[in-house]
Parts: structure tokens; sequence; C-alpha cells
């Protein structure tokens, strides 16, 4: 079912990001029945139930949000946070474990990060985030000239994940962030297949690099091309 999961996921958060309010609820509808097929799976192969499930998401709730369900000391901590540390803390687990490492590799990135920023391990502002990326960037170049693949594979992902961390400093999150410039990359490129197919110009491994820059250039100034 992990495809489909991920699939019908993914789809809800296309027609979020495409502000399809119509097809939102018929998005969630679809990744309901997965989840809801999911807990049956599940409650058949007598690892758990749907009531199981709510019912501890219901007690986890309110036990690590005292600030919202609770009268104690721990409600005067209007958001929370230090009293949930502090529990994590008590119960021996790593402030990392509610990261979850399926997590897109830069939605984790970002979460960790915030992680690690509760303990004060973090840059004070985004211009220290910038200094490390060109540390980083620097490493990779040298990384590349000594042709070592592991040196590479090291360092360019030291770079992405400073990149990644910059997100949090600029209030850009860095998967939402991608994405965006995913789809806009993906309308330019549509456009300038439009513009080779208008001009006769074939695409392919031996197209003319000044040609195909111009074209670049059009369809940048030009993303009135519809997909």
């Amino acid at each position: 079912m992990r495809p489909y999961l991920l699939e019908e996921t993914y789809e809800v958060l296309d027609a979020m990001d495409g502000n399809a309010i119509e097809g939102i609820s018929g998005e969630i509808g679809d990744l309901l029945f997965v989840v809801l097929l999911v807990a049956r799976i599940a409650e058949d192969s007598q690892i758990g139930s749907l009531t199981e499930a709510v019912d501890r998401i219901v007690k986890k709730m309110i036990d690590r949000h005292p600030h919202v369900f609770g009268d104690g000391p721990d409600s005067a901590d209007p958001g929370g946070i230090g009293a949930w540390e502090a529990r994590k803390k008590r119960e021996g687990r790593s402030r990392l474990d509610g990261v979850p490492q399926s997590l897109p590799a830069l939605l984790r990135s970002h979460r960790q990060g915030e992680k690690a920023a509760a303990v004060g391990l973090d840059w004070s502002a985004h211009t220290g985030v910038m200094e490390k990326i060109q540390e980083e960037y620097r490493e990779l170049e040298e990384a590349l000239a000594t042709g070592s693949a592991a040196e590479v594979t090291h360092e360019y992902g030291d770079l992405l994940l400073a990149v990644a961390n910059l997100g949090r400093h600029i209030d850009r999150p860095p998967e939402a962030t991608l994405r965006t410039a995913n789809e806009r990359f993906s309308q330019r490129f549509f456009r300038l297949e439009q513009m080779a197919q208008e001009r006769g110009l074939q695409l392919g491994p031996d197209t003319d690099p000044e040609a195909l820059d111009r074209l670049w250039e059009l369809a940048k100034a030009n993303p009135e091309g519809q997909r």
C-alpha cells in the first residue's frame, strides 16, 4: 500500500498547490480511503485497529500539549515546546526521533534543523548560513578536483544540507520552495518546446547550444504557453 499512500498524498499536495478548491475534497477523499484501507489491513493482521489508533493520537496530543489541555505547571509554557522536549528527555528519546527517515530529504533537513535549533545548535542569522554555504561550496570544488567519488558525494550532501537550512532563516521552507521552482522550470521548458516546434527546430543532443539559450531566454520572458 505504500506506493498508493504516497501517490494519494502527493495528489492532495498538488491540489493544494494549484488552489484547486473543488479538487482538494476529492483528493482528500482518495487519501482517506487508502488510510482506512491500511487501517483495515492492520486490524485483519491483528497489528492494531483504527479505534486504537484514534485513542492513541488523542492521548498523545493531550500528553504533549498540557498548555492546551491541562492546568498543571507545564500549562505556563505558551508554546508547550519546553515541556514537550523535557518529556522526551525523560523518556530517553532523541529530539530527532520524531522526524521520520522516510520524509523527502529536503523536508527532513528542514525539520531536523528545527529540532537542533531548539537546543541552540543553529546560526544566529541567515548570514551565518550563507557563509556556511560558501564554505561547503569551496569544499565541494576541492573534492571535485581530487576526483574522489566518495568525497564529492559527501561534500555535495553537506552543501545541500546547508542550503536546506537556509530556508528556516529566510522563512522559505525548502521542500515547498523547490516544488515551486520545479513547476516554474517545467512551465518554461514546455514553452521552449512550443517555440522550438513553431520554428521547426528539432530538439535533441545535437541541438545548437546558442539556439537553445536564445529559446530559453524567450521562454523566461514569455511564459504564456499552456500545458
